[in-house]
């Protein structure tokens, strides 16, 4: 192993802590879940100014890094709908965008060109969104109550990004699909 290899190994150790803050969550452990969100954005933070600041950036990272978040957050809001803590509507939403972007990558992939994905202004906001959310509904249901209005605010500015993001992922590599297929 090479120093340029730790971000990527710090992705890959973030994927893992999905288990453990899935089964903290399952358990009610919510104090102990939210010590556990905190290291994994610890180590999401460390290891993008890792990869940037040294130039140890790889594709290996780009597909981890993102991969983690993803696994993160897909089933944080899996198990907090199960729980009853989040609406079963924002988590099918949630779910569907995610599998939609990731099905239409696949796609574009392999039918167009290589998946160059740089997220888009929206998509960045529905994912700060969301983390904040699952963070929020954590600690409102262990440590610290948080009032209903804020949680409100918070699920419907969640739904608007949401859909929001996934519609400008569809329109715009739609658009490059078609653009592409013009010109081969």
């Amino acid at each position: 192993m090479k120093a340029r290899d730790i971000p990527n190994l710090i992705s890959f150790l973030r994927i893992l802590l999905t288990l453990p803050i899935v089964w903290l969550l399952f358990e009610q452990e919510f104090t102990y879940a939210l010590m556990l969100f905190a290291l994994a954005g610890f180590s999401d933070g460390l290891d993008g100014f890792l990869a940037k600041h040294f130039h140890w950036q790889s594709k290996l990272g780009g597909l981890l890094d993102p991969l983690a978040d993803k696994a993160l957050l897909m089933s944080s809001f899996l198990v907090l709908g199960a729980l009853g803590l989040l609406p079963i509507w924002l988590v099918i939403l949630v779910i569907f965008r995610d599998l939609l972007i990731m099905g239409g990558a696949l796609y574009y992939n392999f039918s167009v060109e290589e998946v160059d994905a740089n997220p888009s202004l929206i998509s960045k906001l529905n994912t700060l969104l969301q983390i904040l959310l699952v963070l929020l509904v954590v600690t409102d249901a262990g440590p610290y109550p948080i009032p209903s209005s804020v949680m409100s605010l918070l699920i419907w500015a969640t739904l608007v990004t949401t859909v929001a993001s996934g519609a400008d992922y569809v329109w715009v590599w739609s658009h490059k699909a078609k653009v592409k297929g013009r010109h081969d």
